[in-house]
């Protein structure tokens, strides 16, 4: 089993910053793939940023320029940097972790942590 442990969502003014960190534990021999999704009241849930094993990212359009990714793999933690946040990135966002265990692969999600950006 793999667990996620998800933290640093709240609420921030426009233009205000937040990091979000998520830290896997468990039978976990390789992470895959970390990553960060969101949904909003009556949206789907979409794909925020992603990072694979060799460091590779890739991003929402509307996140580019605003939001970094990294990880530490010492730590299995994933982080989510989030810059001149914008009213429209309020959702509740999501850790995603895909991860080789010693008996099975794991697709894990979080519980989730709320985002809210409001003057």
């Amino acid at each position: 089993q793999v667990q996620l442990v998800e933290s640093g969502g709240g609420l921030v003014q426009p233009g205000g910053s937040l990091r979000l960190s998520c830290a896997a534990s468990g039978s976990i021999l390789v992470i895959k793939a970390m990553g960060w999704y969101r949904q909003a009241p009556g949206k789907e849930r979409e794909l925020v940023a992603g990072i694979t094993s060799d460091g590779s990212t890739n991003f929402a359009d509307s996140v580019k320029g605003r939001f970094t990714i990294t990880r530490d793999n010492a730590k299995n933690t994933v982080y989510l940097q989030m810059n001149s946040l914008k009213p429209e990135d309020t959702a509740v966002y999501y850790c995603n972790v895909r991860a080789i265990g010693r008996f099975a692969e794991y697709d894990q999600w979080g519980q989730g942590t709320q985002v809210t950006v409001s003057s």
